[in-house]
């Protein structure tokens, strides 16, 4: 049986907020809920809902990227992150933040991320990059890529989520009318692939 090629696609604030609200508390130290992307690609290609054999084939994180000149000491600590990720042997695609007017008074937020993610997913399953694609967030704004590729492309590829599970957080993504499969994540795989590492150090 010809192995087949995973992607895993993560939505890194999306996935670290999930923990965060899964697991654990606001007073928790701020590294609480970073993963070890590669990590958490091979626990999934584990795990494999019916009997085929998957390999890992890429781990793609995207991530907002504080300013360097409005933000200089967080801009660092993500670069340690990303530079780290990329030891590991992920892909990183970045997008910078996009700062208020009022700024610092209201937070930056992140731009484009989910839309570069969602491309990516779309066009690597039409370029047959990948068997499996598995999207590690919950964000709606999502849904149209996965609709896309579980539709069009169900002859050459599948699609699937990942989503933190606890007593207090259990939410995924779905698609009305598909079988889209869920890796439900617990507690004890967070510890499995979590990374502790304060960048800010």
């Amino acid at each position: 049986m010809q192995a087949k090629k995973l992607i895993l696609f993560i939505d890194d604030k999306n996935i670290y907020k999930g923990a965060r609200r899964a697991f654990f508390n606001d007073t928790d130290p701020h590294y609480y809920g970073q993963i070890n992307p590669m990590e958490l690609g091979k626990l999934i290609c584990s795990r494999s809902p019916i009997a085929d054999v998957r390999v890992l084939y890429q781990v793609r994180i995207y991530t907002g990227s504080p300013d360097a000149t409005r933000q200089p000491q967080a801009y660092a600590a993500h670069c340690k992150q990303r530079n780290e990720w990329l030891r590991l042997g992920a892909k990183v695609i970045t997008r910078t933040l996009k700062y208020p007017i009022n700024w610092p008074v209201s937070r930056p937020e992140q731009k484009g991320v989910d839309v570069a993610l969602a491309v990516d997913f779309v066009t690597s399953g039409i370029d047959l990059e990948y068997d499996v694609g598995v999207i590690a967030s919950t964000d709606t704004d999502l849904k149209p890529a996965i609709e896309y590729v579980n539709k069009k492309l169900s002859n050459i590829c599948q699609t699937e989520v990942l989503a933190w599970t606890s007593p207090r957080s259990r939410s995924r993504l779905s698609i009305r009318g598909s079988n889209v499969w869920c890796y439900w994540l617990n507690s004890n795989d967070y510890d499995r692939v979590s990374d502790l590492t304060d960048y800010n150090c």
